[in-house]
């Protein structure tokens, strides 16, 4: 049995670049022939790795929602204490519009805005990585409570969904040109939900 010739390039790479070009462009106005050229591949080496063009955005949408929520528990874990990552996240942010191709907003938002819950081909993507960042944010509400840094009577799922919800706010505001200033003053009152 012929095994196929070996995959000549990197394809986590391959990937990364796919991730940034869709972010940078969104789903719809990305062509293939901007993928192609992006991720330094031949049609057929694309559609044999990744298949076609939205299996790879489903691919590439859960790369970015996995490793940005595997960075954000790296930092809680090295973090002061959960309040403090918390606060860190949004400021962040707010004091560095180019934080993490900032001016692109969130992948995920820019997704969900995009489609909404029109496209079941995408509504299990967004779905994970709603649930993915919520679940990160539940953890720093939850170390915060332990702590004593946020009251242990709060709802730290629903607490979780509110930050969630105003950090993807802040992004796209970022994304429509806020300056670090306003963005700074948005993310001081969201964060007065966690007194």
């Amino acid at each position: 049995m012929n095994a196929g010739r070996p995959l000549q390039f990197n394809p986590d790479m391959a990937l990364e670049h796919a991730m940034h070009t869709f972010w940078a462009q969104g789903y719809e106005s990305t062509s293939l022939q901007d993928l192609l050229k992006a991720m330094g591949l031949s049609k057929s080496s694309l559609y044999q790795r990744f298949g076609d063009k939205a299996q790879l955005f489903d691919y590439c949408l859960r790369h970015y929602c996995n490793t940005q929520a595997n960075a954000m528990l790296e930092q809680l874990q090295t973090s002061d204490s959960g309040r403090a990552f918390i606060e860190r996240s949004f400021y962040a942010i707010a004091d560095n519009p180019e934080y993490n191709h900032g001016q692109w907003g969130c992948l995920l938002m820019n997704t969900a805005n995009e489609f909404g819950r029109r496209d079941p081909q995408f509504t299990s993507g967004i779905d994970h990585g709603v649930s993915a960042f919520i679940r990160v944010f539940q953890a720093a509400v939850q170390q915060a409570q332990y702590e004593g840094e946020i009251n242990a009577e709060k709802n730290a799922e629903d607490l979780a969904r509110y930050l969630v919800s105003n950090i993807s706010g802040l992004k796209t505001l970022i994304k429509a040109g806020t300056c670090p200033d306003d963005a700074r003053a948005i993310a001081a009152i969201a964060l007065q939900a966690l007194d």
